[in-house]
């Protein structure tokens, strides 16, 4: 059973479900997007991109976010897919994160791509 993220009822009043593949996108905008110490029982899982929104652009910011993607993801997801490239840009108060990955159950290439506003 793959719960939908973010959590909601479906039609019939039940837990919505998601579809294998949908499943695997919320798990990884899930760990992209949650900060280190955020999860009381996994202190250590997510990325803290959130908190690139504010930093000054430049390449090697870019470069090492890349790195620190790729690797939470390996480490939280990777029994699940296996990551080819992450691109991140971030330009005036939006963040965009860019993942190819290929999903290991079905062999299968996907492309997702992420943004998120500053909060206000």
């Amino acid at each position: 059973m793959n719960i939908a993220y973010p959590y909601h009822f479906d039609g019939s009043g039940g837990t919505a479900q998601a579809a294998a593949d949908d499943h695997i996108r919320d798990l990884i905008e899930q760990t992209l997007f949650t900060s280190s110490g955020e999860r009381v029982n996994r202190p250590t899982f997510g990325t803290g991109v959130m908190q690139l929104i504010f930093a000054p652009n430049s390449e090697a910011l870019s470069t090492a976010t890349q790195f620190l993607v790729q690797g939470a993801l390996q480490q939280w997801l990777g029994d699940l897919i296996q990551v080819e490239a992450v691109q991140v840009a971030s330009e005036d108060a939006t963040l965009a994160v860019t993942v190819q990955y290929v999903i290991r159950r079905t062999q299968q290439r996907q492309t997702v791509q992420f943004s998120k506003d500053a909060p206000p």
